[in-house]
């Protein structure tokens, strides 16, 4: 079976300025594309699974959003010959009670069901208390809560991943 890293998008691995609805306006952390080359580097697939409730909200064009991603990849594959293997989005907004919108788990037990992909040598990394509890709804070996553009908690998950 495979294993994989989910990880939250916005404040883990982006600045968030609020709803981006701009691909010029996107970009990651100076360390994100190192740190994940390392997960790649090691066998992981590598799985974005976001609640992007700017969608369903009106703000954000789902074509703006595919772009986003791409930007993503693009900046990922120039700076360390990697990419996104996947990407889980929920954009219901909170109020429309959907089964997909974090904490709840079903992004990421689509995602295991896609890719043959094993929980239990599986994690999460995350900004928030709802990536950590879907992570852990989803049965996966460990959940990671990164602080918002801190580099050090950021590798610090990475390396303990590495260990595990």
């Amino acid at each position: 079976m495979a294993k994989a890293v989910f990880l939250d998008r916005d404040e883990t691995l982006n600045p968030d300025p609020g709803y981006i609805s701009d691909p010029a306006v996107f970009m990651l952390y100076p360390w994100v594309a190192r740190e994940l080359a390392r997960l790649k580097k090691a066998g992981f697939l590598l799985i974005v699974v976001s609640n992007q409730s700017g969608v369903g909200r009106g703000l954000i064009r789902m074509d703006a959003l595919d772009s986003i991603h791409q930007k993503l990849n693009d900046l990922l594959f120039a700076a360390e010959g990697i990419r996104i293997d996947h990407f889980a989005i929920c954009t219901h907004r909170p109020e429309d009670g959907c089964e997909c919108r974090k904490p709840k788990p079903k992004l990421i037990e689509d995602s295991v069901k896609i890719f043959g992909i094993d929980p239990a040598e599986s994690f999460l990394i995350g900004d928030r208390d709802s990536d950590v509890e879907a992570g852990r709804r989803a049965n996966l070996c460990q959940s990671f809560k990164v602080d918002p553009g801190d580099e050090t908690s950021f590798r610090l998950a990475i390396e303990a991943i590495l260990k595990i």
